[in-house]
Formats: C-alpha cells, sequence, structure tokens
C-alpha cells in the first residue's frame, strides 16, 4: 500500500483490534517483562513522589494500560491504580496479569476520549505510556483526550505521558526500528518494525515478532497506525485542556526509554 491509502482501512475498530492480537505476545517485545515492569515503576515513582511531595500510595488512572506494565509496577509499590485501555484484549490479559500477582488493580475498556465512562475521579495522576497518545490522528482527538485525562485529574494533579521523539522521527522518517534480538534460554527471539509512511506525519507501523520454539520457528505479524506529533504540538494542546507547567523530560534524565511530558492540572 502506497500514499494516502495506507491509512484508507484504519480506524478505531483496527487500532483496537491490533492490540486484541497483540495482547498474548506484547510481554515478548521487552527482553524480560517483569524485570521492564519493575524499572519503569521505579522511575515512574520517583517522578510522581517528586511532582506530589508524597512517598507514595498515590491514586493513579493508567489510561493506556495494555496489558499492565505500569500498572502492575506501581501497583507492587503500594500505589492505588486503576487501569483502562482501549483493547478488550489487553484489558483481559491485565486482569489476568494482576490476579496471578495477587494485586488488586481495576481494568476497565475506556477510549482515551471516553475516559467520562468510567465510574471514579479525583485522581492524584493519570499516564499515558508507551507512545499510546500518537494513535490519536488528528488535533481536534488529541485535544479531546487531553480534556478527558485533565477532567479525571483533582486540581494539582499529574499528567505523565510518554512519546517517541517525533521532532526527529518525522524528519528521519525511518522505514525500519531494529531488528533486536533476544535468547530465551538459547532460542532465539527477534522483533522488527517495518515503517510505512503516508505523508511526512503519518505512518503505519508493521510489527514482526519471529520465535525459535521447540517445534520451530513461530510468527506474529500485526500493524497499526501513528500519527508523528511534535512536542510544541503537544505542549500547546495541554495548555489549552487545562494543563500548566509543562515539561519534556528524555531518557537520560527520568530512567525511561521514551520522552515525557510532565504537566499539572489547573482549575
Amino acid at each position: 500500500m502506497a500514499g494516502s491509502s495506507i491509512l484508507e482501512w484504519m480506524t478505531d475498530d483496527t487500532v483496537s483490534r491490533f492490540y486484541d492480537e497483540f495482547a498474548s505476545h506484547y510481554h515478548l517485545i521487552f527482553d524480560n517483562w517483569d524485570a521492564s515492569m519493575t524499572r519503569q515503576a521505579a522511575a515512574i515513582s520517583s517522578i510522581l513522589q517528586r511532582e506530589s511531595g508524597s512517598d507514595g500510595g498515590l491514586n493513579v488512572l493508567d489510561c493506556a494500560c495494555g496489558i499492565g506494565t505500569q500498572s502492575l509496577g506501581l501497583a507492587k509499590l503500594g500505589y492505588r491504580v486503576t487501569g483502562s485501555d482501549l483493547s478488550a484484549g489487553a484489558v483481559r490479559r491485565a486482569r489476568a496479569e494482576a490476579a496471578m500477582r495477587e494485586l488488586n488493580v481495576p481494568f476497565y475498556v475506556a477510549d482515551v476520549r471516553q475516559l467520562d465512562e468510567l465510574p471514579m475521579g479525583g485522581f492524584d495522576a493519570v499516564i499515558s505510556m508507551d507512545n499510546a497518545l500518537p494513535h490519536l490522528l488528528s488535533d481536534a482527538d488529541l485535544a479531546e483526550g487531553a480534556r478527558q485525562m485533565r477532567a479525571k485529574l483533582r486540581l494539582g494533579g499529574t499528567l505523565i505521558a510518554s512519546i517517541r521523539d517525533y521532532d526527529v522521527l518525522a524528519r528521519e522518517r525511518p522505514a525500519v526500528q531494529g531488528p533486536v534480538f533476544y535468547l530465551d534460554s538459547g532460542q532465539r527471539r527477534i522483533i522488527l518494525q517495518v515503517w510505512d509512511w503516508a505523508d511526512d506525519r503519518r505512518y503505519t507501523f508493521h510489527l514482526y515478532i519471529t520465535r525459535e520454539t521447540p517445534s520451530g520457528w513461530s510468527n506474529f505479524h500485526g500493524a497499526s497506525v501513528y500519527r508523528a506529533v511534535l512536542r510544541e504540538e503537544i505542549t500547546a494542546i495541554l495548555a489549552s485542556s487545562g494543563f500548566a507547567n509543562i515539561r519534556w523530560q528524555f531518557p537520560n534524565e527520568s530512567g525511561l526509554y521514551l520522552p515525557i511530558v510532565i504537566a499539572t492540572a489547573i482549575g
């Protein structure tokens, strides 16, 4: 597929369908999912404690929770976490992972643009990690997501979102990310992304996971779409949606693997 046709078949349903299908494979993109869960939770916790002046126990909404990478890690640290995600399949797995770890984390199916469907509010923090917000393909959708996240926060609450460095990527328009090679008890695992750019801002990414198993090689392929939204655009949208004190941190500062934006909810 080339040009604008790349995006013709991409809708909210196809994004959720990708994550439904990806849910059982999601942990495979990490060298060690549990170790990454612990590492990311520690980094997010450090930011939340600094922003809130509290040493823990905060009420956190993870509004793009996926299979629970950040939700479960924060819950293990004692945070009171609620998770939501567009993908019903991801939410099912997150619930199963929480039950297996004996963690009390309620998970809901909800689009970030419809967080008002969740039965609770007044959160100390809302997080949206792993480049989830760039699935919103217009400024209007991103602004609605920002307003919904603000509405779930108490006054003075903290927003943290991680986003790829599209200020660089939109200029370079890379065609490939990876491959990355891991070993699982001597058996190889290969992660590769192929990016098909529709224009200078939107691209379809194809994710390939190839695993060596005792019975041969297994393969997963899925595709979804992102918009390369720039930092100044996100900053402006947050500023017009009830946030102030908006600033960016990079991995060498935050300990997380993507740039993050931090903002404070105002009246």
